[in-house]
């Protein structure tokens, strides 16, 4: 190929990149990661939860009660979605979300908050899959399939922001009202704004099925047929197994964080809970903004090996190891950098795991597979979660960090041994 040649369509290739990536519907798509993520209790839910007086056994019980209400609303969220509208199912997550806020601005006691994440669960059942599917469906149309990778590593970046500004935003409200009640009502505000947002995208990405009698039988075979492709499972197993892990584990960084804010010696004088509140609420800004360059890199990294998804599993789950061991060790500023490397191994894995299941599986019932993935990870979380909540009330955090990563560590590398052993490469 000559050089003229290469330049040329280098330059094609960039231009298609803008024009993707300056149209009007990639910045609604922006705009909904980053409403999304202003979730701004996120930063102090598991602190919030021990201020309520529940054990981390407790606390792990609730988000496996979370994760089983996901498992078993995710394939009949994600036919839904397919057959009656991607549209109407984000907006009715949205609603069940809302609610669970109240409920947790207001709860006093467990049975409040069992009330308040089995919403929370509705919700994420709701719109887990649903909105990337029009994302993919949207690329389909304009037939840009080839810049998945990049364009839903772009739109998860405003995401990140999103939580980035959210976190900062969070730790100015606690350090002004000094307690974590008011965050959960103000959550409200941009979830409210992201339903009109939903509303207002174009009819061709609500997908309603034209044939209703197709619709549940019809989908349920195609996606039986998609999951028993053993590449397709492969991938569903490899993203489902690495964010059960860091959505198990990722809240329980907050206490890492409290003991090191507790430990500057800065605003000395200030309210404890102020204090801590805001210097967290900065750190989780910074954590942030690195996803959201990580996802920007997904792509790059994607090009670059031949595997990763599997390299950066095994290196997420072994920063996982670090992180623990390191926090054991009392170098608390160097568990805290490894566990910031759990949230960046998430960032980069996601875009790249999403465009390989959307290489794979027809667009029809695309929601539903994302679906399928997602309650096959809402089971392994649930299962992580009460387990790592009941070994830190046992153990503390950093061993039960380092046990629960080599445990998933090892088992990666069995399952991969039996597949060599019985043909399946």
């Amino acid at each position: 190929m000559t050089k003229r040649l290469m330049t040329k369509r280098l330059m094609t290739k960039r231009l298609m990149t803008k024009r993707l990536m300056t149209n009007k519907q990639y910045y609604k798509f922006c705009f909904y990661g980053f409403l999304k993520n202003l979730r701004f209790f996120d930063a102090f839910f598991i602190l919030f939860l021990v201020e309520k007086g529940l054990s981390y056994t407790e606390i792990g019980s609730l988000y496996a009660i979370r994760e089983l209400i996901i498992h078993f609303a995710e394939i009949p969220t994600g036919i839904i979605a397919d057959t009656y509208g991607r549209k109407n199912a984000l907006v009715t997550s949205f609603l069940a979300y809302i609610i669970s806020f109240i409920l947790f601005a207001f709860g006093d006691v467990y049975w409040h908050f069992v009330l308040a994440f089995i919403l929370y669960g509705i919700g994420d059942a709701f719109r887990s899959g649903t909105h990337k599917a029009m994302i993919m469906h949207y690329l389909q149309i304009n037939d840009w399939q080839n810049q998945k990778v990049n364009y839903y590593g772009a739109t998860r970046a405003c995401s990140q922001r999103g939580s980035a500004i959210s976190a900062l935003i969070a730790g100015i409200i606690v350090f002004f009202s000094g307690n974590y009640h008011t965050i959960f009502t103000i959550s409200i505000v941009p979830y409210i704004i992201n339903m009109f947002l939903v509303l207002s995208y174009p009819k061709t990405l609500n997908n309603i099925s034209v044939k209703k009698q197709k619709s549940i039988k019809k989908a349920l075979i195609d996606l039986w047929k998609s999951l028993k492709n053993p590449f397709v499972f492969s991938i569903i197993h490899s993203a489902a197994v690495f964010t059960a892990f860091q959505k198990s584990v990722k809240d329980y960084i907050q206490p890492l964080m409290l003991s090191i804010a507790i430990s500057i010696p800065i605003l000395a004088d200030t309210d404890e809970q102020k204090k801590t509140g805001l210097l967290i609420g900065v750190m989780y800004f910074v954590i942030y903004l690195l996803n959201a360059y990580a996802s920007k890199k997904a792509g790059y990294i994607s090009n670059k090996f031949k595997q990763p998804a599997n390299i950066t599993l095994i290196i997420g789950l072994v920063i996982g190891m670090i992180s623990g061991l390191t926090f054991q060790a009392n170098i608390k500023i160097l568990s805290l950098l490894f566990f910031i490397a759990i949230y960046l191994t998430e960032s980069i894995r996601k875009p790249i795991l999403t465009g390989l299941i959307t290489e794979r599986v027809p667009n029809e019932i695309l929601a539903s597979t994302i679906s399928a993935q997602s309650l096959y990870r809402s089971l392994l979380t649930a299962g992580l979660s009460l387990g790592f909540g009941y070994a830190i009330d046992r153990f503390g955090l950093g061993y039960s960090l380092a046990l629960i990563s080599g445990l998933l560590l090892m088992s990666y590398f069995v399952s991969k041994g039996i597949g060599r052993m019985t043909g399946d490469r």
